[in-house]
């Protein structure tokens, strides 16, 4: 009886182990954005810009869904970028934009290039999530400290947010576009149910 209970439980513990692998993003960032969230009941300058935001997060949640090796090596020329090199491009996009809004200096940041296609995308997911929250808990009158900062040796460059709009926002929803032609070249498609106009998954 013992010895039987104890294979029992040993049994569970590989099923949940081998579901963890097959589903490898389990944490909360990840899982935000697999619809959009509501909207906000008012229309200023934060909740507007939080809800652009929260739209690249759904945007790149499903563009970058269920990615396979092949996927991520493709690229349409040699001179061009690889799929996998251009999602380090967005993460290095988002954490400009979260620098911004956290007051916080870019400085050497890190990489993305050397972490694994699922860290790669929480991080970039985690990094959507919390400009969001920033976005959410500020004032409209806080968006005029939210600067880009960026030091290179002795010299620092600063832009305000209106920077961040036709910067690096819409360079993100650029280059997610550019995933999801990739990965329609490579073979695999887009989910067809995610609808960008309703922020969620068709019936």
């Amino acid at each position: 009886m013992k010895i039987t209970f104890f294979v029992i439980t040993i049994l569970c513990l590989s099923i949940t182990l081998n579901a963890q692998i097959l589903k490898p993003n389990t944490i909360d960032s990840t899982d935000y954005y697999y619809q959009i969230p509501a909207y906000p009941e008012t229309y200023t300058a934060t909740s507007v810009t939080a809800r652009t935001i929260d739209g690249l997060g759904f945007r790149y949640y499903w563009a970058t869904e269920g990615l396979r090796q092949e996927d991520l090596d493709f690229k349409p020329s040699e001179e061009a970028r690889t799929l996998n090199q251009t999602l380090d491009h967005i993460y290095d996009l988002t954490l400009i934009v979260y620098n911004a809004v956290a007051g916080i200096v870019n400085e050497n940041n890190e990489s993305a290039d050397k972490w694994s296609y699922v860290d790669k995308r929480d991080k970039t997911l985690e990094n959507i999530k919390l400009i969001s929250e920033l976005l959410k808990s500020s004032s409209d009158q806080d968006m005029n400290n939210f600067n880009a900062i960026f030091k290179r040796g002795e010299k620092t460059t600063e832009f305000p947010f209106w920077n961040m709009l036709n910067g690096p926002i819409e360079d993100a929803v650029w280059h997610i576009g550019q995933v999801v032609t990739f990965r329609r070249s490579s073979g695999n498609t887009l989910n067809s149910k995610a609808s960008m106009l309703n922020g969620k998954l068709k019936n």
